[in-house]
């Protein structure tokens, strides 16, 4: 097996998706240190003790997620289930990396552009908070004949429900997406013309804006938007250091 240095794998994930330009919830880059030579990387959505412990079946020596352990607002200590995950990680000598706001926003690989390759989207415009949200039509040119047709469509390639709210039954053309925990970013995506909404989560005021402004919205699940962009990523730096990648699923129904 082929390895490489752990600052080479850092300096590839960095480089790709420049951490330095966002201000984020918690640190990208490199959270957990382990061994220093590197020969498989294993990439999932979440650093959970599931992934963990998977990783460590995989006998990886380094794990590139989107969700962290480290997030604004915890105390610092290192106890209950932070404990057993940074343990986990420590005992079998295993890197972790974790990357947020700057893989929702990677132009071609990143969580936003691999739910739009799923999705047959094309991203023309961003907006919002850092540029995150992206604008968008059909990659074949068609609109959707209503909303009703588009819900079916994130059913069927997300393979999951979605909830959505439908106000107009209208052909719908221009799709602004976001994934994740971005319902917060419902009013700018109107207000940059969107006639339909995607994205992971919905709060209450939503349901209220999409009926009052006339633009569907549809929350087709925050770990279901998010699964594509960690196993790009990794798999095209794996692919250019000449390491081994495996992306693992944990399911999650949220």
């Amino acid at each position: 097996m082929n390895t490489i240095d752990r600052a080479a794998l850092l300096a590839a994930c960095n480089a790709e998706l420049q951490p330095e330009r966002f201000k984020d919830y918690g640190p990208n880059g490199l959270q957990v240190e382990g061994r220093s030579r590197i020969g498989k990387l294993v990439s999932g959505v979440t650093a959970s003790r599931a992934l963990i412990e998977a990783a460590i079946s995989a006998q990886a020596d380094a794990i590139f997620v989107h969700h962290g352990l480290f997030w604004r607002g915890q105390d610092g200590t290192l106890t209950g289930w932070l404990k057993e995950r940074v343990r986990l990680l420590m005992a079998h000598d295993i890197n972790l990396l974790a990357y947020h706001l700057p893989l929702d926003a990677h132009p071609t690989l990143g969580n936003n552009a691999q739910l739009g390759r799923v999705l047959g989207l094309e991203a023309t415009a961003r907006f919002g908070d850092q540029d995150l949200g992206f604008l968008g039509q059909r990659i074949s040119g068609e609109s959707f004949a209503d909303a009703d047709v588009l819900a079916w469509q994130l059913e069927h390639a997300l393979k999951r429900p979605v909830v959505h709210i439908s106000p107009k039954r209208t052909p719908i053309e221009r799709v602004a997406w976001c994934t994740g925990g971005a319902q917060g970013f419902f009013e700018a995506a109107i207000a940059a013309g969107a006639q339909a909404y995607i994205t992971g989560e919905i709060s209450e005021p939503q349901a209220h804006l999409a009926r009052e402004c006339g633009v569907a919205y549809f929350a087709c699940g925050h770990h279901a938007t998010e699964r594509y962009g960690a196993p790009a990523l990794a798999e095209h730096v794996a692919a250019q250091l000449g390491i081994e990648h495996e992306f693992i699923e944990i399911d999650n129904p949220a």
